[in-house]
């Protein structure tokens, strides 16, 4: 591994953590194709292997970023932009095959449930070795010993061979040994996301308690709100490339955007495709539902705020008074966002026959980034008559970038202001009695 010379400082002086420049990382491997069992005994000869033409892939090229002390960054991207392997690389698993490379200080890594156990010790004798190759001291691994099974919760478990742990005990044991290591740089893959809610929970407060700290925090998931939640930047990585690094806020709602885009455009085919209900007696027929922008233009995709139109055609086969027409909007948990309809609206169009249009504006968009399934039905303003129901059977999706609100369903329009008063203050006696 090559290293980097202190001319990477930064312009305040500090010194990077973790410096990567143009650094590659390639993997050759010779394709197997599929064998059956009687194929099987032929594979013990190796020789036909030899002159298989062997295949190269780079999982990570010409990736370059600082890490500076107390950094709290997150590494997102799909599935195989080389994520995982830009950890192993940080925690020196792997080396580069081109570019240079610089990791300073004691790193503490949580990448596969299990790494670092052997499957045949205990709880207990597992902690001890694994202790110890992070660089632990007997000594102090004794005297880390109790905080360790403590914050596991695994009781009297920490005596059962590691074999039979689950997955959510394996990463209980695993990240309560990382955080006990006392280290510089603490590097977690996606292994968080096993476990139940509560201990997941336990472990972010861990983190951003190492945060405060000033130990330097590596983080892989696929959760954004956590991602956004623990980590001031962020590495986007796309097919082994950074794509983008920047601050958090950015950065996590440029790769929202870019990954609700990508969705947006089959969107409403994949919904009609599927498995929706349709009833009514069909006197008028909705024959289509669109999403327009401000524009008058169909799209699927908007961003928290953006105005929307939601179009419903219809034909009506005999004259009717006064349809009424409504909408039922589902966020992709199945909460029930709003159920608008045209009698509530105000809408009066008197006796309709054959086609026409109706139109539901919406200025500005509330709904904060999700997926949203949505109902169209008419019905008879004053009988409990369905003339036609399309239930869940269209969708849009609202992307990040339109609101920096994160949490919750709507962005409310409000403003937060602030004054300091005379009765706000806390009084001398309150004071003195607070410091004793």
């Amino acid at each position: 591994m090559e290293s980097l010379q202190n001319n990477n400082a930064h312009p305040n002086g500090v010194q990077p953590i973790i410096s990567f420049r143009n650094v590659s990382k390639q993997f050759t491997f010779t394709s197997e194709q599929p064998q059956s069992l009687m194929g099987t005994l032929a594979s013990i000869v190796k020789l036909k292997n030899r002159n298989r033409p062997k295949e190269v892939l780079w999982a990570v090229r010409d990736v370059s970023f600082d890490v500076l002390p107390g950094q709290s960054l997150g590494i997102i991207g799909r599935n195989g932009s080389g994520k995982s392997t830009v950890l192993k690389l940080m925690a020196r698993i792997l080396r580069p095959t081109s570019g240079q490379m610089m990791v300073r200080g004691r790193v503490s890594a949580l990448l596969e449930l299990g790494a670092g156990f052997h499957p045949d010790l205990t709880g207990r004798e597992n902690i001890a070795l694994n202790a110890s190759v992070l660089g632990l001291t007997e000594e102090e691994v004794n005297q880390n010993y109790d905080s360790i099974v403590e914050f596991s919760e695994l009781g009297e478990f920490i005596n059962m061979p590691v074999k039979h742990y689950s997955s959510g005990m394996y990463m209980r044991l695993g990240f309560s040994v990382a955080i006990h290591v006392n280290p510089d740089i603490l590097i977690v893959d996606e292994i968080l996301a096993v476990g139940d809610q509560t201990f997941q929970m336990k472990c972010i407060d861990r983190i951003s308690d190492l945060k405060r700290q000033g130990v330097t925090i590596i983080i892989i998931s696929h959760n954004l709100d956590m991602i956004r939640r623990l980590c001031s930047d962020l590495v986007w990585l796309e097919n082994g490339t950074v794509r983008s690094y920047g601050r958090t806020s950015e950065i996590a709602n440029e790769y929202d955007s870019y990954s609700n885009a990508k969705l947006g455009q089959q969107l409403v085919q994949d919904t009609e495709l599927g498995d929706y209900r349709r009833w009514g007696n069909h006197e008028i027929e909705i024959t289509d539902v669109r999403f327009l922008n401000n524009a008058n233009e169909p799209q699927n995709v908007f961003k928290t705020g953006d105005a929307m139109t939601i179009e419903i055609a219809y034909l009506a086969h005999k004259p009717v008074n006064n349809p009424e027409f409504g909408l039922a909007i589902h966020r992709q948990d199945g909460i029930h966002m709003n159920g608008p309809n045209s009698r509530l609206g105000g809408l009066e169009t008197g006796f309709v026959e054959g086609a026409g249009i109706v139109r539901y504006e919406v200025e500005s968009l509330p709904f904060l980034p999700a997926r949203y399934q949505v109902t169209a039905a008419v019905h008879d303003s004053r009988l409990p008559i369905t003339y036609d129901y399309h239930e869940h059977a269209f969708a849009f999706r609202v992307m990040g970038g339109g609101t920096d609100e994160e949490y919750g369903l709507i962005e409310v329009p409000a403003n937060w202001t602030w004054s300091a008063t005379a009765e706000s203050k806390p009084s001398k006696q309150l004071l003195f009695e607070s410091s004793a």
